[in-house]
């Protein structure tokens, strides 16, 4: 039920990211939103391409141990997992969909970004020469 009353309230960023990834509209791939994978909810998961998509705001600064547990958790259960910040995906959407059609691909990154863990706090990374940021982790 949890995930439920996640669906209902959705952040902006959450909002226009599901309106490009719901009812195959996004390469004719199924996402799920707040999909429970063990005792967390991802955000956004693709479960026929094993990928999960996550979006954070300024409270996951705080967070950075928890969400590196989260994302060993969903990587161990053969997962990749994609993070963006919620204003790179409002204010980046293009660059946002470029880079998730990539992962669905099985394309790695343009530049390589570090493994779960060996980073604790995002950090603003360059995308496509844009000035946005990502966090990504991968197996």
């Amino acid at each position: 039920m949890r995930a439920a009353a996640l669906r209902k309230t959705p952040t902006d960023a959450e909002a226009l990211l599901w309106y490009y990834l719901r009812d195959r509209r996004f390469d004719d791939h199924k996402f799920r939103r707040q999909r429970p994978i063990g005792p967390y909810f991802a955000d956004f998961a693709c479960l026929d391409a094993k990928l999960v998509i996550e979006l954070d705001g300024g409270q996951h600064v705080e967070a950075a141990a928890y969400d590196n547990d989260r994302t060993r958790f969903i990587e161990g259960h053969g997962f990749r997992v994609l993070r963006f910040w919620n204003n790179d995906v409002l204010t980046q959407t293009p660059v946002v969909l470029e880079q998730i059609l990539l992962a669905l691909q099985g394309l790695p990154h343009p530049s390589p970004l570090p493994q779960a863990g060996e980073g604790t706090n995002p950090k603003p990374l360059p995308l496509a020469g844009e000035g946005t940021h990502t966090k990504e982790s991968t197996p």
